[in-house]
């Protein structure tokens, strides 16, 4: 079995294997982060039964492609089901033949994908799983029933966190999250994609840690040449792929578009009150819903600083690809990127991009500094009173009494710290802590693409983290 990556995936469905109870797993993550290929590859495709639900189609079609699995497992029935009871009946009765196909491990593994599809408006669907479950299926102790889905506020909503006919029947969690740094380097390499780790870091600034996006990548292109490929020619399967992303995941997609191209606009986050001050938008429990959606399916990050205790939480998007749709692909000014690497506008974005990768490799920030097992809250600060004004890209405000300043630097060589830039560090550490009056130690960190050189205006620098760095997995 080959695999990229997913070590603590593959050891929940390991444990689920060898658990002498049934199982009732839910697999959730983003649209096209490998949630289907995770657990069709560990299992080898070999189930007891799958089915998978189809994108857009009423209740009758999501019955005729269930029944058409049924079928192809075995049963004798050839009419479509008359509703989400009937079918789930019939799959009872395949699976308690002699005959069922097994696991290698002796369970037997059912596995509906895309089951957020299959609860249509007014079917029955939620109500006949729930009755298949708790009347035969959590009884059956070589049972392991697998349900995934890319609308990860479905899964969480009506099966983890339900208060109805699932509550505490959910025996075991999966949130496949992007790949890492470390992680898109391995599948690059299992494809034959020759990028040196500065390139790797662009790939993920544009694409992700999303399997899908990288595995589309030609070794015989360079990585511009691939992104033009992809993103710009008028086939490319990129090219609208933001709008696809929304509507597939969303009943009101044109709601929570608006919400991410806000966020975009602010790169360090929006407040639930200025959100709703778009009209297009509004302050009901629509809004509550639509950040919450967007939240777990890891499009954008909630989080508290400590200068933002009065205002509430702060929303900010950290979805590398959404923010390079929404800059580079949506409005249509973009035509080449080989023509736009390397211009003003081109460095611009990629620092910005670099600060986003750095936000979503923290786990390997906390490690490099030795502090995975501290407790953080980790938000960038903008001063209130100072003229010029002094912005700090990244605060790692530690409960062991420490403050890691950050600054966030992508280049193509060592990075040089002159005596200007200097200046400008030590004021900001200097106004800091004057507004902050935090009594906590400040350590200069530099995270940088290419590491630090060392030299005369490098002597406040406490930390130096290096893109070597953010490619460590941190035993994810």
């Amino acid at each position: 079995m080959w695999m990229i990556g997913r070590k603590k995936e593959q050891q929940i469905l390991t444990d689920c294997l060898k658990s002498p109870r049934p199982e009732f797993i839910t697999v959730y993550g983003r649209r096209r982060v490998g949630k289907t290929f995770l657990i069709r590859q560990f299992f080898n495709d070999r189930f007891s039964f799958y089915s998978t639900g189809i994108a857009d189609g009423n209740t009758r079609d999501q019955l005729k492609v269930f029944n058409n699995a049924l079928k192809e497992y075995g049963c004798p029935d050839r009419k479509i089901p008359t509703d989400w009871l009937e079918a789930f009946s019939r799959l009872k009765t395949i699976l308690e033949k002699e005959t069922v196909k097994r696991d290698v491990s002796g369970k037997r593994i059912i596995f509906l994908d895309e089951v957020p599809w299959m609860d249509t408006a007014r079917s029955d669907f939620r109500r006949a799983l729930d009755y298949f479950w708790n009347s035969w299926g959590s009884v059956q102790q070589d049972l392991v029933l697998i349900v995934c889905g890319s609308a990860t506020s479905w899964i969480i909503n009506h099966l983890t966190d339900s208060h109805g006919g699932f509550y505490n029947r959910i025996t075991r969690q999966i949130h496949l999250l992007p790949f890492t740094l470390q992680e898109c380097e391995d599948l690059c390499k299992a494809n034959n994609i020759i990028l040196s780790r500065l390139q790797l870091m662009e790939a993920y600034m544009v694409f992700g840690g999303i399997p899908f996006y990288l595995n589309l990548l030609n070794s015989r292109l360079s990585l511009a040449q691939n992104i033009d490929e992809l993103c710009y020619q008028e086939n490319g399967p990129l090219r609208y792929e933001s709008k696809r992303l929304f509507s597939s995941l969303f009943k009101n997609a044109e709601k929570h578009a608006t919400i991410i191209r806000m966020m975009a606009e602010k790169r360090h986050g929006v407040t639930r009150k200025e959100l709703a001050e778009n009209s297009s938008i509004g302050n009901n429990d629509k809004l509550t819903k639509a950040l919450s959606e967007l939240e777990q399916c890891g499009f954008i990050r909630k989080y508290k600083s400590s200068a933002s205790a009065k205002q509430g939480f702060l929303y900010q998007l950290i979805d590398p690809f959404m923010l390079y749709s929404l800059k580079f692909l949506e409005n249509g000014e973009l035509q080449s990127w080989i023509d736009f690497v390397g211009t003003p506008g081109y460095y611009a974005w990629r620092g910005n991009a670099f600060e986003v990768l750095c936000l979503n490799h923290i786990p390997q920030i906390k490690e490099s500094l030795g502090i995975r097992a501290v407790g953080t809250l980790v938000y960038p600060w903008r001063s209130k009173f100072s003229s010029p004004g002094v912005q700090i890209d990244l605060l790692i405000d530690r409960k062991d009494g420490v403050i890691n300043l950050c600054e966030m630097k992508c280049s193509n060589e060592v990075f040089v710290i002159d005596a200007q830039y200097e200046k400008q560090l030590s004021n900001k550490i200097s106004v800091f802590q004057a507004e902050t009056k935090t009594n906590k130690a400040i350590h200069l960190t530099m995270v940088t693409s290419n590491g630090l050189a060392y030299n005369e205006h490098a002597g406040n620098v406490i930390n130096v983290i290096s893109g070597d760095d953010l490619f460590e997995n941190s035993n994810r």
